[in-house]
């Protein structure tokens, strides 16, 4: 029994200490620890704990890897892909990209404006653009969307 507790207070300890550095998902954490060769049926009442004292959370994890990833210029597609790797649940994954379509628009014609900022000139380039704004997770209509405007715009400054 003394070893159960003492195991529990080494999870505790590597669990507050890889939290202090940054957020974790519950599945990270759990991962990580196990990998550290503790006890897997010692850490889930460890981590339960966690939850309860509010030092583990998968939503606040959830908002800020999405704040960071969308700041990186990367779509809800691949945002969601990413926290369901990690073991967030589909809901709190909705609660953390809960902006409107438009602002995904923005951000799409953001990261498409570092990326390139010249509309393309043909088939092949837009092809390219697509590509690039798709493997960045935003949705085929976000794509088309920003695209399109990007081609009008360069059409009216033409004419």
């Amino acid at each position: 029994m003394e070893q159960a507790e003492d195991d529990a207070e080494a999870i505790r300890d590597c669990s507050i200490r890889l939290l202090a550095r940054r957020e974790h998902s519950r599945l990270e954490l759990q991962r990580k620890l196990e990998a550290r060769d503790f006890v897997r049926g010692h850490i889930g009442p460890v981590l339960d704990a966690l939850e309860s004292e509010g030092l583990l959370s998968d939503a606040r994890f959830a908002e800020m890897f999405s704040r960071t990833r969308l700041e990186n210029g990367q779509g809800p597609l691949k945002i969601r892909a990413d926290l369901q790797a990690r073991g967030v649940s589909g809901e709190v994954i909705d609660h953390a990209l809960e902006l409107v379509d438009d602002s995904w628009l923005v951000h799409c014609r953001a990261a498409w404006q570092r990326r390139f900022g010249v509309a393309p000139a043909d088939r092949r380039a837009w092809s390219r653009q697509a590509r690039f704004l798709a493997n960045r997770g935003f949705s085929a209509e976000h794509v088309r969307r920003v695209l399109d405007e990007v081609a009008e715009d360069d059409a009216d400054m033409g004419s």
